[in-house]
């Protein structure tokens, strides 16, 4: 008898949202799967008939308390997680979408367990535990401005 939960049908759509402020990029810790534990940009699913811009807004706002303005995407990034004994395999669609800083503090809420502001340098240099992409969807994001998409 096969306990496995099933697979999606197709890969989830999600957002994540790119800010830097002051020289230093937003991150969360994950608190649930997939990658629990590990640094990423806030972000999670894109509810229907929300824009990834406005996805990710949403999320990063739940997820940290931070309001930001969504400039617009500029990169997308596939996750794919294989199943394993006890859960179906995850496959996400991350839409990434550089944003800019309007008002709060960075509080953990939501699904992040902590979050705090970082050097493209401290990415870079792995002094914590990042997510694949993290410091290249930062290099890419630096710089742009405007609508992008």
């Amino acid at each position: 008898m096969n306990t496995r939960a099933p697979r999606p049908a197709a890969p989830r759509p999600a957002a994540i949202a790119v800010l830097e402020h002051e020289g230093k990029f937003l991150l969360v810790r994950r608190a649930n799967p997939p990658d629990p534990g590990r640094w990423g940009f806030p972000g999670g699913k894109i509810e229907w008939g929300e824009t990834a811009a406005q996805a990710a807004v949403r999320e990063l706002a739940e997820e940290t308390g931070i309001v930001a303005q969504a400039l617009g995407a500029f990169d997308c990034v596939d996750v794919i997680k294989p199943d394993s004994p006890d859960a179906p395999g995850h496959h996400y669609v991350l839409v990434a979408v550089a944003c800019r800083y309007v008002s709060g503090e960075a509080v953990a809420a939501d699904d992040a367990a902590a979050a705090k502001w970082v050097t493209l340098e401290e990415i870079e240099a792995k002094s914590i535990d990042c997510l694949d992409q993290v410091a290249r969807l930062a290099r890419r994001s630096r710089g742009l401005s405007g609508d992008l998409v």
